[in-house]
C-alpha cells in the first residue's frame, strides 16, 4: 500500500461511516435490527436437531410451518422498519403481536430469545419518531438535516380544555346557572 492510498482509504471509510450514521438516524434502526434478529431463532429452533453423543433430539413440532411463517414475517417487518420508516408504527405493532403469538406456536417464542427481541424491537419501532430539523447558525444554503430525537409539542395550549368548547349552544347545560335545561 502506498503512502497516498492509506489516507484515501481512511477518508473513504470515515465518509461511509458518517453516511451510515446519517442513514441510521432517519429510521428506527435498532428496533428494525432487533425485530429482524427475533425472526431467526423463531424460524430456526423448530427445525433444529440437537445431538448429544449418539442421541439426536428434534425440536420440530406440528407447528413448524407456523414458526417459519412467523420468523419470516418478523424479518420482513424488521426490513420494513429500515426501508419504510413511515410504516414503523404498523410494523412495530405487527412485530409485537407476532412475538406474542410465537410463544404458543414456536416453542416458547424461540426459547424466549426471539420473543423478547421481537417485543423490544417492536416497541422501539413504535416509539421512534423522526426528529426536528437541525437549525444551523448561518443559512448559507446548507441542507437541513433531520435528527432523531424526542417529539416535543409545539403548541402546549392546544388540546388543553374541554372537547365541547367549540360547540357553543349545543350543550344541555344552562350557561347562566350551570344546570341542565329542561328539554
Amino acid at each position: 500500500m502506498s503512502a497516498e492510498t492509506r489516507p484515501r482509504l481512511i477518508e473513504s471509510v470515515g465518509r461511509k461511516r458518517i453516511s451510515f450514521r446519517e442513514w441510521r438516524g432517519h429510521r428506527p434502526f435498532w428496533g428494525g435490527l432487533l425485530t429482524l434478529l427475533a425472526g431467526l431463532p423463531i424460524m430456526y429452533i423448530p427445525y433444529a436437531n440437537l445431538t448429544i453423543g449418539s442421541l439426536t433430539v428434534r425440536m420440530s413440532t406440528t407447528a413448524g410451518a407456523g414458526s417459519l411463517i412467523i420468523g419470516v414475517l418478523l424479518v420482513v417487518l424488521g426490513l420494513t422498519m429500515w426501508f419504510q420508516p413511515a410504516s414503523r408504527v404498523f410494523a412495530g405493532v405487527a412485530a409485537i403481536l407476532l412475538a406474542l403469538v410465537s410463544i404458543v406456536v414456536s416453542n416458547f417464542g424461540g426459547l424466549v430469545v426471539g420473543f423478547l427481541m421481537g417485543l423490544i424491537g417492536g416497541g422501539l419501532g413504535v416509539a421512534w419518531a423522526p426528529g426536528a430539523p437541525e437549525k444551523s447558525g448561518d443559512d448559507a444554503g446548507e441542507p437541513v438535516r433531520n435528527v432523531a430525537g424526542p417529539v416535543v409539542a409545539t403548541d402546549p395550549a392546544r388540546g388543553s380544555g374541554n372537547g365541547l368548547d367549540d360547540l357553543s349552544g349545543t350543550s344541555p347545560i344552562n350557561e347562566t346557572n350551570g344546570r341542565h335545561r329542561a328539554g
